[in-house]
């Protein structure tokens, strides 16, 4: 079966009730025949639930269906995305080991590479994304893992994800992919040679704005090493949430695609624009990427940036104007939304580090909703004229 039919016939197993759409599993345990099949559950002699910190029937048909969309041996479901991204480093990683990381990450990111996993001894060199050779000069002998984003939050770098996973061939490293912008839609991957996925799935895979959750799919045996780390500390996703996602999942290919023309339709509609320093859309021929994007990706993906001539003032003056847009730190909604980096989600990040990835006082980041594309530029040049 093609995808787009998987994302919407895969399902838990059905009830004696005989149901259409897969019940809510809200139960924090499951039971036993007896104390007999209690122990041979737990010995994994035999299959079946224990413990929704374990595994939930919801839990489970939401990670069967993201292994499917990035063509993934395994996964593992978490209580967000960041839970995710740590639980992925805190399960393979150990004292002494080296990570090579992209410094275009967002903010929370970087935080866990400098200030936590800090904490147990583990370094971090953090490299040009975009410069393949940087990778291959920045391995050491004890460098485990290699992290990224493409394209980046917020600046929209991209990785040449076949030619890096080509730097850790016959090396015992594993490279991660923060898949989050593009989604499993738009770019797969694992099929460009990484070992880890990783979603923030409270953006485009819930795409409504509405729960929290997160997910690594991958190499089982990597996804066995962060199992154990995640059954025994907890960051779990709650059954709900997981019902809430995999229902939005039959609808992932049609919104990434909408919300593709959408940002596509905008990015060209205000590029130019005599009040803007810069528009960045991985599909604009202007992106310094765009072959790359081409090649690498099927859409564009939803998230613009705009750099507004003058700066935050600009910015403030910028986000009253709007009619139809919201001001939030989140994406990934059927509600377009402006977020300024530089004072929210990357806001504990340096000044000189912010200026490295592109991130000035005048960005911002629009992740663009399925509102009707006249109604949006309308709204975008009508407040860019109020300036």
């Amino acid at each position: 079966m093609k995808r787009q039919t998987q994302a919407i016939r895969i399902q838990a197993e059905r009830s004696q009730n005989r149901e259409h759409a897969v019940p809510l599993y809200l139960t924090s345990s499951f039971t036993f025949e007896d104390a007999e099949q209690g122990r041979a559950i737990f010995a994994e002699e035999q299959s079946g639930n224990i413990y929704s910190r374990y595994m939930n029937p919801n839990v489970d048909e939401f990670v069967e269906k993201m292994c499917m969309f990035e063509n993934a041996e395994d996964g593992l479901a978490f209580s967000t995305g960041m839970a995710a991204i740590f639980g992925a480093m805190a399960g393979v990683l150990k004292s002494g080991d080296h990570v090579v990381a992209s410094s275009a990450l967002f903010g929370s990111a970087i935080q866990i590479l400098t200030k936590i996993t800090s904490k147990w001894g583990i370094t971090c060199t953090f490299v040009d994304g975009k410069d393949i050779q940087a990778w291959a000069n920045a391995v050491q002998e004890n460098t485990r893992f290699f992290f990224c984003e493409s394209p980046s939050n917020p600046g929209l770098e991209l990785i040449d994800l076949e030619a890096l996973a080509k730097v850790k061939e016959g090396k015992n490293i594993i490279l991660a992919v923060d898949n989050c912008f593009a989604t499993p839609i738009l770019q797969n991957p694992i099929d460009l040679g990484a070992d880890l996925v990783i979603h923030s799935a409270t953006k485009y895979i819930d795409g409504q704005g509405r729960v929290l959750g997160g997910v690594v799919c991958g190499k089982k045996e990597y996804i066995q090493e962060i199992r154990f780390f995640a059954r025994h500390t907890g960051p779990s996703l709650s059954p709900f949430n997981a019902w809430v996602m995999s229902k939005s999942l039959e609808l992932l290919e049609l919104r990434m695609e909408k919300h593709s023309a959408n940002a596509m339709a905008l990015a060209e509609a205000l590029e130019n624009h005599p009040k803007l320093n810069a528009v960045k859309y991985p599909f604009l021929k202007s992106h310094p990427q765009y072959e790359l994007a081409k090649k690498q990706m099927k859409f564009g993906g939803g998230i613009l940036t705009l750099d507004l001539k003058g700066g935050y003032d600009k910015v403030v003056a910028f986000s009253k104007a709007l009619n139809i847009v919201s001001v939030s730190p989140n994406l990934g909604d059927t509600r377009t939304i402006l977020t300024h980096p530089a004072s929210t989600t990357h806001s504990k990040i340096s000044a000189e580090d912010k200026t490295a990835v592109g991130i000035t006082e005048g960005l911002v980041r629009i992740a663009v909703g399925l509102e009707d594309i006249e109604d949006l530029k309308a709204d975008f040049l009508n407040a860019l004229a109020s300036l």
